[in-house]
């Protein structure tokens, strides 16, 4: 089978959708690390210097162009597996049971992933266009001041809670089942995997889910 042929194959598809869940896993680890610096609680000195060095490293600029294309290349493989499966198997069967092989949220990735976009969207327009706008306009940007001015509106907390839940859910399924896709799957060490995956699902969505609570509470200041 020759290379294009094998990555337009089922089992290619997955494996880069396990590269790149990998990679946005990578990607996940550094992000919360940076945004959790608000815990200081210093006003926000601390993180405003880790983000000025985010936004104007050029590793981490050509890092960002590598993470855009990793979240839309792993969304358009879903979005072509999903509509694979569903071609391979018009008919549903007459009589089924999910819970008996798998969680829920591993048969609702579609809409885990639906509502993970549409967050994505929101969290760009609210922090990473704003951003890229003073670094290109040569404006020296108070990303605590924004975060407090975003996180005052309840509205987008609801938004930001619902996002990191979908996500949450999402990295539950996902986290052991790119390890899985890649071949790495063993009776000794999945079960090592899985649960590696479930704390890392919860402490990281933890700290998300802790950024907006906190500030909206006025706990950070």
């Amino acid at each position: 089978m020759s290379k294009e042929n094998f990555l337009q194959s089922s089992i290619g598809k997955k494996l880069v959708m396990g590269i790149t869940g990998l990679f946005l896993i990578t990607f996940l680890i550094v992000h919360v690390g940076c945004n959790s610096c608000i815990f200081v609680n210093d006003g926000g000195v601390l993180f405003n210097k880790v983000a000025h060095f985010m936004a104007h490293n050029i590793l981490i600029r050509i890092m960002e162009v590598v993470l855009f294309a990793g979240i839309f290349i792993h969304m358009i493989q879903a979005l072509i597996l999903t509509m694979h499966n569903n071609k391979a198997r018009p008919v549903k069967y007459a009589v089924t049971d999910g819970k008996a092989n798998s969680k829920w949220y591993s048969r609702s990735m579609g809409v885990l992933g639906s509502l993970l976009l549409i967050f994505f969207v929101v969290h760009w327009a609210n922090f990473w266009i704003p951003t890229k706008v003073a670094v290109f306009s040569g404006i020296e940007h108070d990303t605590f001041a924004h975060m407090k001015e975003v996180f005052a509106n309840p509205v987008f907390v609801v938004i930001y809670m619902v996002g990191v839940i979908s996500l949450c859910y999402h990295l539950l399924h996902g986290f052991p089942s790119a390890f899985q896709t890649l071949g790495l799957n063993h009776r000794k060490y999945t079960p090592l995997i899985k649960k590696i995956g479930t704390v890392f699902s919860i402490v990281v969505c933890a700290l998300f889910a802790a950024m907006p609570i906190t500030m909206y509470l006025g706990i950070i200041k």
